[in-house]
């Protein structure tokens, strides 16, 4: 299903992937895309949901809109990171449904793993236990996406694909360190020891966990090749195929801005999920997605991004 001539709405579309994923939708000709605002439709209400679909009779809905954060958001707010995903994504497909939307992207998150899955996490891995404890009310939240759409697939002969993107990075991210997730936090944490001159910075955990990071307009260009290319009920990993400990990040992250202070790490803070590395080779084979930006090349830009932000804010 080409984008092209197709009116599309975007939930989450002003948000920090959604910005991207807009972007390219634009670049892939896509000319009628809707970006509701919070403020005017609440899609935790179900009214405003419905209000959402009947105002804007779309052919295509990408669900990226969620409530979303690092490990202390998650731990601080769990019944409503919980409460509010499910009840976005379970309200937006039964609207879709109702209205017949040709079809429907819903985006996941790699928090819906089992804790401990083997390395590299494959699709078929999703259901072989629970997820990390700090993140699992997010994660389960969204992994209701993929029950929903592949029992509305069986019953109603809904086109709706899921979508499971690694740990997102780069421009427009979310610096603030209450909600931030790795990246930003530690960009944002050095930064200011730059700016303040100070001698050291803390980083929670041990330092031994690893992550993957996947560049956002990687992983907007995936998200919108799938939406053209992919119809299948099974989900599909979105990643840059690649594994980092985050005391590596950490030192690339500090050289990088130039940073040589000392690093001290706060063991008592939790490490989340010990590793996360994808399987990639799906979202190859059915519709041609690989990532191209290189991890430093991505960082680079990111903080870029944040320090051009920075002195335009004037802080």
């Amino acid at each position: 299903m080409s984008v092209v001539g197709r009116r599309i709405v975007v939930t989450g579309g002003s948000g920090f992937l959604g910005s991207h994923v807009v972007e390219e939708l634009e670049r892939r000709g896509a000319s009628d895309i809707v970006v509701p605002r919070k403020r005017d439709y609440d899609l935790v209400d179900g009214t405003a949901v419905q209000r959402l679909i009947e105002d804007s009779r779309p052919q295509i809905v990408l669900h990226l809109a969620a409530r979303v954060g690092g490990i202390g958001a998650n731990r601080e707010h769990p019944g409503s990171f919980f409460y509010d995903n499910l009840m976005m994504g379970v309200q937006l497909l039964e609207a879709c449904r109702k209205a017949g939307v040709p079809k429907i992207v819903t985006v996941g998150t790699i928090c819906s793993y089992p804790k401990f899955t083997p390395v590299p996490f494959r699709e078929e891995y999703l259901w072989d236990g629970y997820p990390e404890e700090t993140n699992a009310p997010y994660g389960l939240a969204k992994k209701m996406l993929l029950v929903q759409s592949q029992a509305y697939r069986q019953q109603y002969g809904m086109n709706t694909i899921h979508l499971l993107p690694v740990n997102l990075y780069g421009p427009r991210d979310n610096f603030d360190p209450a909600f931030s997730h790795v990246i930003p936090a530690l960009v944002k944490k050095i930064q200011d020891a730059l700016d303040t001159g100070a001698a050291e910075v803390e980083v929670w955990g041990t330092g031994k966990a690893s992550r993957e990071f996947l560049y956002v307009e990687d992983a907007a260009r995936g998200i919108v090749a799938a939406t053209e290319a992919y119809d299948g009920a099974e989900p599909v990993n979105l990643g840059a195929g690649f594994e980092i400990l985050i005391r590596d990040l950490v030192t690339t992250i500090a050289r990088v801005m130039g940073f040589a202070g000392l690093v001290r790490w706060d063991a008592s803070k939790p490490d989340g999920q010990p590793r996360r590395s994808l399987d990639t080779s799906r979202a190859e084979r059915l519709f041609g997605f690989r990532a191209t930006t290189s991890f430093e090349d991505g960082l680079r830009r990111t903080i870029e991004w944040y320090r051009a932000e920075r002195s335009r804010q004037g802080t």
